[in-house]
């Protein structure tokens, strides 16, 4: 969708080079290296295409039920969109990048787990908390009827959406190059480190339960936990502004001593995925 595209571009872009921490830490210059090179590739020809494609294919779904047709969206509005995809990325890489410099790993894996969870709660709660109403909703199997508050096929979006069957074949397409990242970068980063032992080197089953439970699951959860946050407190004020303005900002505090703090449970996650830093015993 438009509205999270470019959130999930950076997720992605800081995803990887978190991944190639190890790899990363040994380079002076960000975009001067494979690992930008990949994450270049897969933002250009992969993840820019495949929203423009939605875009044309389902424009009332890809832009959250907001356009109903091809002339409601501005030329410079559908370029700006394949853009971003990219330049987001990028900047996610780099935010990531920067934190591997300074030999904190973690930072880098928190980095685009924020991304997720903020990626998740664009889709589940939206701008007036019809956020998983919008995405639930296919125009194309319901004769082209637009979408209304309240209005959204449920459960049935997941077998009878024809949006929904047109993301799956794009995960396939997707899914090589995202198990790449986690099991060839973090493996090999591991394996060169001289300061791992043999025994210390991850499991790849190990590495791809942690890193896609992390995004899919663990990170989806929280965001719904923020979702209802928000609309608990927009019933309470009566206002939907006030929902956001105080439930936002009161999440990402309890979330970040609650769980991102060293010690807690999202460290205990990313741990899993970068194992220990330099200088760490």
């Amino acid at each position: 969708m438009v509205q999270v595209d470019i959130i999930w571009g950076y997720a992605f872009g800081a995803g990887f080079a978190a991944c190639a921490s190890r790899q990363l830490q040994k380079e002076e210059k960000p975009f001067n290296n494979k690992w930008y090179t990949f994450t270049l590739l897969f933002l250009s020809t992969f993840f820019a295409p495949s929203g423009l494609y939605l875009l044309w294919q389902f424009v009332q779904w890809e832009t959250m039920q907001v356009a109903t047709t091809f002339t409601d969206i501005p030329a410079w509005l559908v370029c700006g969109f394949a853009v971003t995809n990219v330049t987001q990325g990028i900047l996610g890489y780099w935010v990531s990048y920067k934190f591997i410099k300074k030999k904190n790993y973690y930072a880098a894996h928190a980095n685009w787990m924020w991304a997720w969870i903020l990626f998740w709660f664009v889709l589940v709660c939206g701008w007036d908390c019809t956020g998983y109403q919008r995405f639930l909703y296919d125009a194309s199997v319901h004769g082209g009827a637009l979408w209304e508050p309240g209005k959204n096929m449920g459960i049935e979006f997941f077998w009878k959406s024809n949006v929904w069957w047109t993301l799956v074949v794009m995960a396939c397409i997707f899914a090589p190059m995202l198990i790449y990242s986690v099991l060839n970068f973090i493996i090999k980063g591991a394996k060169e480190d001289k300061t791992l032992s043999a025994n210390q080197v991850p499991n790849p089953l190990v590495l791809l339960i942690f890193s896609f439970g992390a995004q899919w699951v663990v990170c989806l959860g929280l965001a719904i936990l923020a979702a209802l946050l928000v609309m608990t407190l927009r019933d309470f004020t009566g206002s939907i502004l006030l929902g956001y303005l105080i439930g936002v900002p009161l999440f990402i505090a309890l979330a970040q001593f609650l769980l991102f703090r060293r010690g807690m449970p999202m460290q205990m996650i990313a741990r899993q995925l970068y194992i220990k830093e330099p200088g760490e015993a």
